[in-house]
């Protein structure tokens, strides 16, 4: 109990000292509180009358999602049985792979996006690469845990009969692994699509971009109309993903 005072007592100061370093100009706060009711009037209602192209912004949005999420699970379902401890051909191989992955999870998906853009210009295709190196980053990661979980005497039964390492993993480790490794491919999938409307904002195209379009030139009452149908959409996915991710939890 003493402890967790201390702990509680630190974080306290540090919270404290945050607020007096950031010096927030709480007047501004407060008048930006009736800019944000007047910017809210001057949204309704949602002006729908583009909504030809919002809906296909929307589908490209969807589009750069399932590209960059099925690209990045198909390299880290692959690369997670080499950087498993359990199973990996060498210790070695193991850390560099791991430390790899750390270093693609520590750069926001924002930021590799703008790198992507600089290389290959505005559109889908730095979104997909964007969301496609985040995801192996974290799926990488992930993989390998649930592959780690695995049973070691199934492992350990698989090499005593003389099986190679492929034969492990074929035999033993991806059976008892593969409804786990599945849900975190749904898990990312709804990540990834929330991330890709918001990379159109910088020019990776889709319906961010529709979005920032109509902040700029502002026409607010199209920015609800965009953002009615991003909730729709996030939302809608979710409700699946859900789905999926209870049938799955059944079957482990």
């Amino acid at each position: 109990m003493g402890k967790l005072k201390l702990y509680f007592s630190a974080c306290l100061v540090v919270f404290v000292l945050c607020l007096l370093q950031l010096q927030f100009d709480y007047s501004k706060l407060w008048s930006g509180l009736f800019k944000l009711g007047n910017t809210i009037s001057l949204m309704l209602p949602p002006d729908a009358s583009q909504w030809q192209y919002v809906l296909s912004a929307a589908i490209e949005s969807v589009q750069v999602a399932i590209i960059g999420t099925v690209l990045a699970i198909v390299c880290s379902f692959f690369l997670s049985f080499l950087a498993a401890s359990n199973i990996t051909p060498h210790p070695a191989l193991s850390w560099a792979i791991r430390g790899i992955c750390s270093l693609l999870r520590s750069i926001p998906t924002l930021i590799w996006v703008l790198i992507f853009i600089v290389a290959v210009g505005l559109g889908p295709l730095p979104g997909v690469l964007a969301i496609m190196i985040g995801a192996i980053g974290s799926l990488i990661k992930v993989f390998a845990q649930s592959i780690e979980e695995v049973d070691e005497g199934v492992i350990e039964a698989l090499r005593a009969t003389g099986s190679s390492w492929l034969g492990i993993v074929i035999q033993g480790v991806l059976p008892c692994a593969l409804t786990a490794l599945l849900a975190w491919c749904v898990m990312r999938f709804e990540g990834d699509l929330a991330e890709s409307t918001i990379l159109g904002t910088v020019g990776a195209g889709g319906i961010g971009y529709e979005l920032s379009h109509a902040m700029r030139g502002y026409r607010y009452d199209q920015a609800l109309f965009v953002g009615i149908v991003i909730f729709v959409m996030v939302f809608s996915v979710e409700l699946v993903a859900n789905r999926l991710k209870l049938k799955m939890a059944k079957r482990l």
